[in-house]
């Protein structure tokens, strides 16, 4: 296998030995660097799908990581899709053409990502599709590096045979990182996973960024009107049904509103159908996509989620660290997130009848949503600090490879 990198603009030629010819002996099994080498640790990150600027929280945790750790460690990324480059300013390289994380049950394929793990001193695994880089470092223990597992139960399948799966291969993690208390919970009955190594760590942002408040020029032509409620939806993500059932929650709301729907794509035309349909169309603000998400979030009054269960989307910690209350479908991650105030309100159903009857209070009481965001801006104080993040992994990833500070 041969890895063409590319970190800080300088090529860097890694050759991995294929087949038998490297069967017996730690020194055949390890990669050699041409060019580039660099005495610094080596972390390797697995991702199917690598999306740090999308809607993929564990790309862009890996993102924060790699700029937390640039001082101390080589970076290689390797993803069977990538869907977007490393942000810049980001000393990481993405591996061409690693052995595929997806596909059948296969021993050749656990072999390959087994001697593409090697040579590296800790492998870390990112979401529901690199748990087979999980059963390969099982399958084929010798001279493999130590891996740390991320993903919360929501991602994965809860089919008997995806819970036994992960049973057998996360027996060879070094650790299990999950995203909150309910995952963690869910982890131990499901996946049978030791507290020793099942570790909680939520979603890390830079909350200095959402102090400062939203740009008032961020969307073009928008200007709030006295007493008018401003509900925020992002199109990324959502399915054309979701947001038409959105926007049909919203119109039968009691509230003199504004729907501002922030993103591109398809999505577009259905919250336009809809909004037509329900005769808002007057009160719905399509700005197309909006970056950074800390410039517009504050500007809004409710952030109102797709009415689904699944893993929490990364803009619930943002729209919590920028005091805004959250509506979205009662259970599952999004709701372990919240504030208990914020829970409190959340929608019984997925369906407009449920929704308008949910987020009423909110549409009409300006303390109240002044009081919920105050709780969820509180509660991403505690537990969503990038830095308490970048501090827990580092002793967790530490641990693995045996030193107490190798990272910190």
């Amino acid at each position: 296998m041969r890895l063409l990198l590319v970190a800080d603009n300088r090529p860097t030629l890694v050759l991995f030995r294929r087949g038998r010819e490297a069967e017996h002996g730690a020194r055949q099994h390890l990669p050699y660097y041409v060019a580039g080498m660099s005495q610094s640790l080596s972390l390797l990150y697995l991702f199917d799908v690598f999306d740090p600027q999308g809607d993929d929280p564990w790309s862009r945790r890996a993102v924060q990581l790699m700029t937390a750790f640039r001082e101390t460690a080589r970076h290689v990324v390797a993803a069977d899709d990538y869907r977007s480059a490393l942000p810049a300013g980001v000393a990481g390289t993405l591996a061409q053409n690693p052995p595929p994380l997806a596909g059948a049950v296969s021993v050749a394929r656990y072999e390959a990502i087994a001697r593409a793990m090697r040579g590296h001193d800790l492998v870390l695994g990112f979401g529901a599709g690199a748990i087979d880089a999980v059963m390969a470092r099982r399958a084929f223990p010798r001279d493999t590096p130590p891996i740390v597992h991320h993903e919360d139960p929501a991602e994965a399948t809860s089919d008997g045979s995806a819970r036994l799966y992960r049973r057998i291969a996360l027996g060879a993690a070094a650790g299990l990182v999950v995203g909150g208390p309910a995952a963690a919970e869910t982890a131990a009955a499901r996946w049978k996973v030791p507290a020793a190594r099942l570790h909680v760590i939520s979603d890390g942002i830079d909350l200095s960024t959402f102090a400062r408040g939203p740009n008032a020029k961020t969307v073009a032509g928008f200007r709030r009107k006295p007493a008018e409620v401003v509900i925020g939806v992002q199109l990324a993500g959502a399915s054309d049904d979701e947001l038409a059932l959105l926007v049909r929650a919203a119109a039968g709301l009691a509230a003199r509103f504004r729907l501002v729907a922030v993103g591109e794509g398809a999505g577009r035309a259905a919250v336009e159908r809809a909004a037509l349909a329900m005769g808002i169309d007057d009160r719905l603000v399509l700005p197309g996509a909006l970056a950074p998400t800390s410039a517009w979030l504050g500007g809004v009054d409710v952030l109102l989620l797709p009415m689904r269960l699944g893993a929490a989307p990364a803009i619930v910690v943002e729209a919590m660290a920028a005091g805004v209350p959250v509506m979205a479908l009662h259970g599952g991650a999004t709701e372990a997130l919240l504030a208990p105030e914020n829970r409190a309100l959340l929608s019984p159903y997925a369906a407009e009848v449920a929704l308008r009857d949910a987020l009423q209070p909110l549409a009409s009481d300006a303390t109240l949503r002044a009081a919920i965001g105050a709780a969820n801006r509180a509660r991403a104080l505690a537990s969503h600090d990038a830095a308490a993040m970048i501090a827990r992994s580092a002793a967790v990833y530490s641990n693995a490879i045996g030193g107490a500070a190798l990272l910190g």
